[in-house]
Parts: C-alpha cells; structure tokens; sequence
C-alpha cells in the first residue's frame, strides 16, 4: 500500500463511523422519568449532600475510582514532536483506548494549551478532582521531569510520566531475568546507554535500585558521551556525566555487559557487538529501526540476550505490559501516589510472570508447541491473560505495605476475581488470531475478489502478513479495483472463464472421477470448472492453494453447495457443521451450528458439540458446553427437549472428561448464580460457560445474529468444523474486518490441518 492510501485509510479509521476512539456510555438505567430524576435533580442531591459531608464518599457514589485522566500539552508527540495539544488528541485517545481494553479503566484525555511548566501545573491541580489518577504523556523533557516531581508531591492520587517510566518498568523486568540466564551480577555489570532522554534516564534509575552501579554507566546523547565539562546538560543528565576524556560508542561497548538503545537505529555495528563481553545483553528499542537488527545481533553473536521494542522479533519491551496494570492496582487501593515500591513490585511481578507456565491461547497467539522461560523469552507477552491478575495485585500490595494506601484490598481471591471479570471486557481474540495466522502465513483464494469489499479484504490480508492472496475473478474489474484502492502489490489473479483451459480440464477429470456415478458427465464437470466456487475448491484439493474463502455476493446454500461437492470429511468426521466466535463482553463464546444442520438429531449434536470443543481449543479456550433449550433438565417431555438430553447422556458416558451438560435454558447457562442456587448438581455448576450447542439451525441463527446486530457484538465465523481442507464461507453480505477474520481462521486451519 503506497503512502497516501495508509493516509487515507488512517484518517478514515478515526473518523468514521463517528469521529474519535472513545466514548462516554451512561452505566446505569434511564428510561423513564424515575430513572431521569433520580440520575439528576432531585435524586442526584443526595450522593452530593453525602459527598460533602465525607470527601472520601466521591469514591462510593461517582466514577472518579475508575477514572483516568490521560494529559498532554503535545509537546513531544510520538515522533512527530512538538505538534500542539490538539494535534496530539489522537494519541491520547489511543492511550485511553488502551487502558480499557487491557484494564477496564475509564480515561478522559485532557490537551493543555500551555508550555509553561507552571500553568500546566496548576491546571492539574485545579481539575485533579475528577480523577482517581493521572497519566502524563508526551510531554518533553526536561519539563516533563519538574512537572511530574511536582505533581506527585502536590497531589494525593496516583501520577505518573508513561513516556519516562514504562519503558523502565519493562525493561527492569526484562533485566533482571537477562542477568539470571547470563549468569551474572546487576552490580557488576558494566552498561552502555545511547539516549539520554526522559525513558533512557528513568531505566537508568531504575537499572541502579536493581543494583546497577552508577559508576558502570556511560551514557550517551546524540554528541557523544556525557561529560562534566559540558553545560548544555539538564541537571538530571549531570547525574550520569562522567570526569573523562570524549569517547566514541564503539570504544564504550568494548567488554561492556549491558547495552540500552533509546536512541536511533543502526548505529551498533556487528563489529561493536563481537567486542562486548561474554553473554552480552542487548536492549535496542530505538522504534521501528532498532540499533541494532534482532536478526543481524543473534547471527553475528549466539549468546547475545536481545530485546527490541519491535512486536515481530522476541522479547518486546511494550509499555502496554505495565501502565494498564500499574494504575489498576493504584486505583483499587485509592494509593495517594505510585512510588519506587509500587514501580519495582510491578518489575519483579512481570520477572516472575516469565518464568511460570505459558497460558495455552499465548503459545497459539506465537505458534509455538510451548513457550518456556530463556533466551527468546524473558518478559511475558502483551497477549497473557495473566497481567492483570499479576501485576496489579503485586503493585497494590506494594502501594499497602508502603502506606500509601487508602482503601487496602482484604479479601485477594475477591479482588482477583473482580480482576478477571474486567478482563472479559478486553477483546484480545481478534490480536491473538492475527498473531497467530502471521506465524506462517498461506495461500488464500479469495473467489470474489471482483467485489470492492472482498478486494480490500484481500489487500489488509497481503499488507499485514496474515496470507498470501490468490485473487479470483474478472481480471480487468479486479486490475480496475486494485488501482482504485491503492492495491499494488504483485498477487495472483485467475479468471476461471478466460483462458486456464489446461488447469479447467485437469480439474474437471479429477472431480469426473468422484462423482461420475452420481450423476455428472464429464462436459457437467467441464461447465462448473468455469464457476469461481467451483474452480478455487478444485485449486485447494489439488494443493495449488492452502485455503480458499468466499460467500460475501451469494447465499450460504449456494456457496457450501460445491464445497460440499468437491471437498471431503476430514478424517473421522461423519457430518460437517459450523461454529461462530461470538467476542462478548464476557469473552469469547461459541455458538453452533449456526448455518448447515437444520434439525440435527441428538447424534448430530454430540458431534456437533465434541467438533465445537476441538475448535475450541484450537484458540486456547477449554471449552465449557452448555446444551441448551427451551426446558431445563427434564422439565418437558417435547421432542426437541428430549434429543438434547440425549446428547448430553451420550457426551456424559462417552466423554467424560468433556464440561457438558443440558438440556439446559439459556439464561440459566450463562448466569452463575442462579445455575448454582437452582441446579447445584450440574456439571456446569460453578464454572463460565463459553460454548453453547443449539438444538436447531434456526435457534442458532437467530441468536448470533440478534447479539451482533443488538449488542454490537463481533461475530467471527461462520467456522467451518468436520472439513477435510480449509475451507470458510462468509455470510452474505460480510463487512471487510469480518472477512479479514475470517481469512485469519482460514490460515490458522491450514496451519492446523498441515500438522496433521
């Protein structure tokens, strides 16, 4: 994609369908006038008369525990720099994106029109009751040091410099695991630092309460090396200046154990890196270009330790692994402040986090068979499930013992489960399923690639490294379109009407061969060869392509109809079905069958329920199935009652290992508490149901379809289950995002069905 089409598409995301990132949802009922009076006047006086007898009550009856202000005066703006502050809206937006969705915390982003240290200052101050904390970014040094030091002194919520301590707080976790392997001393260790910026200074900082000697650190800026006799130095670079003579960053790193980039890319040589010392650790995060390639830095040196800031090499320092989780456990103690003991709890609780058992779902995110603690992992990852039941806890026990706590947490196995209901607010399926399918990307037909939507499908497909497309199609159109869109790399594009004569004729005698005893001549298979749905069928059988997708112009029926022709039942599967991922706020759940069997028999859907928790686990879920129905547990005597009840007797004799149970209603399956109140005996009692089987087609349509039309609920799927190759259909009429998901689970298929 040329620039000016990443432009236009950058600027459509964030202004379309509304503009901006987040928005303000109301949280609780108001629709009627009780509601109205008692959200405002006159009902809303007596949280106000509440709050001015007892300030600490502002907690118990408004937003404020939950609330982040995410402030800047865009004065150092990603690397754009000094943009101004409403230049710098979207980033702060982005932040508070971020913050819900990894920790369920509130944000109103605040731009200040000020570069007077003073006057942003006190306009902190003045709007800091709003707030249960405050993150600042992008704010330059050195303002940013004062205004942050102020700051923590003068308020009594949690403040903290992002830009400055989230690197930090990252890359300290990373260190102390580096210097485990490396089998060495943090105050012996001899560190090079390029970059003597706000992060650089603050890991620096932090690199000492680790035990890093300051005497064993040679920093660097842009001119060279921090020395005495310069007095351009801001006083907390003089910290670092050394009483030495000038010397190069090829002369410093000679048998130096520890170099930190937070400066530019490509400016540590290979050369550079033989003449470190033995196991050398190598943190460069200069961003997108690091000092020093990840790849150039293994190949030169095998005992090299390497992090970059860089999401495709290993151990990426990513800051969204500490703000979230930081300010979550600063919030839910009501800490006045996040000192030195809440920053280094959180160090070592990410430390520690890396060398535990892997999670199941972040070994599929990165295709491998198992994570394990060593080289290429010495941080967990931004897809662990487990940060937030981790990390905050950790830094709200810190904030606790060192007094800074003004609402301290009892009940820990309370307050984790409150932690993993926020996590089922955080959607990270979509990001897991991408990761995953970019491990090893295949080759995908698109069969309507002649349709705009399907076309740029493709293209998000090719330009984020999900699959490599094969287009299928009216050539001139699909030529036309991609021209239109920007669309200009070198793919593929078969029109199976023009020309491909040699390819039609070798596909119709090989699907001759399979159905001519079921009524198809020869000519028959030569006709349908021409059909695209038809012809990308025959090009996955025959291997020249991985995965196919389609269905966005036509009826389901019409479409499963040839794949169902020409493809077979995978191995052991006796009937062929789907599944939709349904990403809730409750997490991810799936729904079957939602587009083939009409009125499956009780066999049906134990097959239809053992497929769905297969497919299950292949995205790290362990399934808990609900069966469900209009009846509970024997209440009626109707057929279709009876056939569920059924099924789950055959999964309960057969299957015993398998969380099952039904026939079950569905609001009783997705609601705990009245599951274990009424029916304590079931299986399902006690745990969170992410599966439900559905006793027929038109059940299972109707609800997937009502929670993504209501709710705005994402659909991924339909998921095709009991195929032989990999195969997926889109619901007619599909959205571009829908289908580049669905193009995702085609790769990740492939990838499964080629292990096999």
């Amino acid at each position: 994609m040329d620039k000016n089409t990443k432009k236009s598409e950058a600027l459509l995301y964030h202004s379309h369908p509304q503009p901006g990132k987040i928005q303000v949802i109301p949280t609780k009922k108001y629709a009627t006038q009780r509601d109205l009076s008692l959200a405002y006047s006159p009902g809303v006086a007596e949280p106000c008369l509440e709050i001015a007898k007892d300030v600490n009550d502002v907690y118990k009856y408004t937003t404020k525990g939950n609330l982040v202000a995410v402030i800047s005066n865009g004065t150092a703006v990603l690397g754009l720099g000094d943009i101004g502050p409403e230049a710098s809206k979207p980033v702060m937006e982005g932040k508070g994106l971020l913050f819900k969705i990894f920790a369920g915390i509130d944000v109103f982003d605040i731009e200040v029109d000020t570069k007077n240290v003073e006057e942003f200052i006190q306009t902190v101050k003045n709007i800091a009751p709003t707030f249960g904390g405050i993150n600042l970014e992008d704010i330059k040094a050195p303002e940013s040091f004062e205004i942050e030091r102020r700051l923590v002194e003068e308020l009594n919520i949690p403040v903290m410099h992002d830009d400055q301590h989230g690197t930090a707080i990252i890359s300290s976790a990373a260190l102390l695991n580096a210097l485990e392997l490396a089998g060495k001393k943090a105050e012996d260790m001899k560190m090079v630092v390029s970059g003597a910026g706000s992060a650089a200074l603050a890991c620096a900082d932090l690199y000492i309460l680790l035990g890093v000697k300051l005497e064993n650190i040679l920093m660097f800026n842009s001119k060279g090396l921090l020395t005495k006799d310069n007095p351009s130095l801001s006083p907390l670079q003089q910290k670092y200046a050394k009483d030495m003579p000038q010397m190069n960053l090829a002369e410093a790193l000679v048998g130096a154990d520890i170099f930190l980039g937070l400066s530019s890319g490509d400016i540590m040589s290979p050369e550079m890196l033989l003449t470190m010392a033995d196991n050398p650790i190598v943190f460069a995060m200069a961003n997108p270009v690091p000092e020093i390639d990840y790849n150039v830095a293994v190949a030169t040196r095998k005992d090299v330790i390497m992090a970059t800031g860089r999401s495709d090499f290993p151990n990426q320092v990513n800051n969204v692994l500490g703000f979230p989780y930081i300010f979550r456990g600063a919030l839910d103690v009501r800490a006045t402040k996040i000192n030195e003991a809440m920053k280094m709890a959180a160090v070592r609780a990410l430390a520690a986090l890396a060398k535990e058992n892997v999670p199941e779902q972040v070994n599929i995110a990165y295709g491998v068979t198992k994570l394990t603690f060593g080289r290429e992992y010495i941080i967990p990852s931004p897809f662990d499930p487990r940060l937030i039941t981790v990390v905050a806890p950790a830094v709200a026990k810190a904030a606790m013992d060192s007094g800074v706590a003004l609402n301290p947490i009892t009940d820990w196995n309370e307050y984790e489960e409150s932690l993993l209901e926020r996590l089922g607010h955080d959607n990270k399926m979509v990001r897991l399923i991408t990761n995953r399918a970019k491990r090893d990307p295949k080759r995908i037909v698109f069969a309507e690639a002649d349709h705009l939507d399907v076309l740029k499908a493709a293209q998000i497909v090719h330009e984020e490294g999900i699959g490599f497309p094969i287009l299928l199609g009216d050539k001139e159109v699909i030529l036309e379109l991609k021209s239109e869109i920007g669309f200009d790399a070198d793919v593929v594009i078969i029109d199976p009407k023009v020309g491909e004569e040699e390819r039609r004729n070798r596909f119709a005698s090989s699907f001759w061969k399979t159905r001519q005893r079921r009524g198809i001549s020869l000519l028959d298979a030569q006709k349908l060869m021409r059909e695209r749905n038809y012809f990308a069928a025959m090009m996955v059988n025959s291997g020249e392509a991985d995965a196919l997708v389609s269905g966005h112009s036509r009826s389901y029926p019409s479409v499963v109809k040839p794949m169902l022709q020409l493809i077979e039942k995978a191995p052991g599967a006796s009937l062929v079905a789907t599944t939709n991922m349904m990403l809730t706020a409750r997490g991810p759940m799936f729904l079957s069958d939602t587009a083939i069997n009409i009125n499956p028999s009780a066999d049906d859907l134990a097959k239809i329920a053992i497929m769905t928790a297969n497919s299950a686990r292949m995205f790290g879920i362990e399934p808990v199935i609900a069966m469900v129905s209009f009846s509970n547990f024997g209440s009626s005597t109707n057929e279709g009652a009876g056939k569920v009840r059924e099924a789950v007797a055959y999964l309960h004799k057969n299957h015993p290992d398998l969380i099952v149970d039904g026939e079950i209603q569905a609001d009783f399956a997705l609601n705990q508490e009245m599951l274990e109140k009424k029916f304590p005996f079931s299986k399902l009692a006690g745990k969170k149901v992410n599966t439900l089987i559905f006793p027929n087609l038109e059940s299972a349509n109707i609800t997937y379809k009502l929670l993504k039309e209501l709710n705005n609920v994402e659909s991924i799927g339909p998921i095709m289950l009991g195929m032989g190759k990999p195969v997926h259909i889109f619901q007619l009429g599909a959205s571009v995002e829908e289908m580049v998901n669905m193009s995702a689970i085609a790769v990740i298929d492939a990838q499964e069905k080629q292990k096999k």
